[in-house]
């Protein structure tokens, strides 16, 4: 069934942040309006648009820097308050989304959320067995960099989908947040996995030379 978004969920922008669909994330918030933003949202729907600030944002942050209107809507998995009135959160992405203009600006701003949906794809569609092939390779290669190659431990289990595969490698893999944007926007997940492989290709020892990247 399609994802429907009938209400205003509150945004949290951040900085160089990309959320996947299926992926999970670890936030720390401790800014007074995003903690209101996180109660607010505990006592409702437990969804929060996960957005990335866009270039500039430093110049307004205290006010309502703008944002790339591609974004992730997240449902909270795991949240903890504590003792200086702060949150630790797991969220985990939910689906892909638009956002127009907020409808609710003060203290946090708010949208309604337009899914993007993806390409449909099966898993046993050898196109995509190769795609998911190639990026079990490419986790187990960087595996030994650790923290020079992943935010955070990349994982997932053994029997997951690819696009599960696909969200938690490209939520998790050290590139950059534009990479990122640029794979999000991508409606095929087997592309984006092909596309994940190759920016993954790029880190760490054994990489090819960066003319050889992109090619099949």
């Amino acid at each position: 069934m399609d994802l429907v978004f009938d209400r205003p969920v509150p945004v949290f922008p951040l900085p160089g942040v990309v959320l996947f669909p299926h992926a999970e994330m670890g936030l720390h918030v401790f800014e007074l309006r995003y903690r209101t933003l996180v109660r607010d949202a505990l006592s409702d729907q437990r969804l929060i648009v996960l957005a990335t600030l866009a270039p500039g944002w430093e110049a307004d942050y205290q006010g309502s820097p703008s944002f790339h209107d591609l974004a992730c809507v997240a449902r909270f998995e795991e949240a903890a308050w504590l003792p200086n009135d702060c949150y630790d959160l797991r969220v985990r992405g939910v689906a892909r989304v638009r956002l127009g203009r907020p409808v609710r600006e003060f203290p946090y701003r708010a949208c309604v959320p337009d899914p993007v949906p993806e390409a449909p794809y099966s898993e046993d569609d050898p196109l995509a067995q190769v795609a998911r092939q190639g990026l079990i390779e490419e986790r187990a290669r960087l595996s030994p960099l650790a923290h020079d190659a992943w935010l955070a431990p990349p994982t997932f289990d053994d029997a997951a989908p690819l696009s599960t595969v696909v969200g938690v490698l490209a939520t998790t893999a050290r590139i950059p947040g534009e990479v990122k944007l640029a794979l999000l926007a991508v409606d095929s997940v087997v592309e984006r996995a092909r596309q994940l492989r190759e920016h993954l290709r790029g880190l760490g020892p054994g990489a090819p030379p960066a003319e050889a990247l992109g090619r099949n």
